[in-house]
């Protein structure tokens, strides 16, 4: 079994849960999707990752089509600890069903192992340094490569590292709330752990393309996860949109570009992740390697006087 280099992850990475479609994100282009997925991976993003929770597994058994042939290039990150239960989401870290989950992400991904097993959400009810140790069973059986942990505090960091060796933390960084989380980024620097970005452009709302408020439906992930799009939350989150189209016009680019190229070049950021379901898409979001901010212009997109 060749394993994919942990020394060669890309930077950026691709984030599966507009894939799933379904109530989340609405029906998907499957055709258009996969030209998505493999025009990253031919751009150069090697990390996908995904959950059993994406679209009930259709994330994850979308992903398992498409690459089935490319598999040995891939950084390929999975997650367990969500679980449906009706209209619902509960969070379930218990033993049985992270080996559950697990067993049931390897067969719709049609492999045999993930290179990053991650913990989605704690759990109130099981102690978070005893789902690591689950893990780092499934670790042992080569199951698993590395252990990650998503959505956790800096407390539960340094109590996770105690008992195994985290390879990364996923947590949500963006622009709209740019001093939110700084003690993980620290924490992960004093831990010698990675850290990975998600939701960096809230769903869309950074990338400028919504000039006024959006009618979503009740079941979308726009409307209950990220809380930007309705009221004076979403004319607040406008100031920022409209620093970053002012800073995307000054450098001929595109406005997720910029919020994307701010998040890589925050200090301990590791990777971005980001979502795709069309070749555009992937093309205007890669962009952001290639940009490179100045100390003004990154307090200047924070909303800071750079004086």
């Amino acid at each position: 079994m060749v394993y994919f280099p942990e020394d060669k992850i890309s930077c950026l990475g691709l984030g599966s849960w507009p894939l799933g479609g379904g109530y989340d994100w609405g029906n998907l282009d499957e055709n258009a999707a996969q030209k998505a997925v493999l025009s990253a991976l031919d751009l150069g993003v090697n990390l996908i990752d995904t959950a059993p929770v994406y679209g009930d597994g259709q994330s994850e058994e979308f992903l398992g089509r498409v690459l089935q042939s490319r598999r040995e290039k891939i950084f390929l990150a999975g997650k367990c600890g969500l679980v449906k239960n009706g209209s619902w989401t509960d969070h379930d870290l218990r033993a049985q069903t992270i080996c559950r989950q697990l067993e049931e992400t390897l067969s719709r991904l049609e492999t045999d192992y993930v290179d990053l097993y991650q913990i989605h959400y704690p759990d109130p009810k099981v102690p978070l340094q005893d789902a690591v140790a689950t893990l780092t069973r499934l670790q042992e059986k080569g199951l698993i490569r590395y252990i990650g942990l998503c959505n956790v505090s800096a407390a539960q960091i340094r109590a996770c590292a105690q008992v195994a060796t985290i390879f990364s933390v996923q947590n949500e960084f963006s622009l709209l709330h740019p001093q939110r989380g700084l003690d993980v980024l620290d924490t992960c620097r004093a831990c010698g752990v990675r850290f990975i970005g998600y939701g960096v452009l809230c769903g869309g709302i950074l990338s400028g393309k919504y000039k006024t408020a959006p009618n979503f439906r009740r079941a979308s992930a726009r409307n209950y996860f990220y809380k930007c799009y309705r009221g004076a939350a979403f004319d607040d989150a406008q100031k920022t949109v409209s620093r970053v189209r002012e800073v995307a016009a000054q450098k001929n680019t595109m406005p997720s570009a910029v919020a994307i190229a701010w998040a890589l070049q925050q200090p301990g950021v590791s990777h971005v992740l980001f979502g795709a379901r069309s070749e555009e898409q992937v093309r205007q979001n890669i962009a952001a390697v290639h940009i490179k901010l100045t100390p003004q212009e990154m307090l200047f997109l924070e909303g800071k006087d750079a004086n």
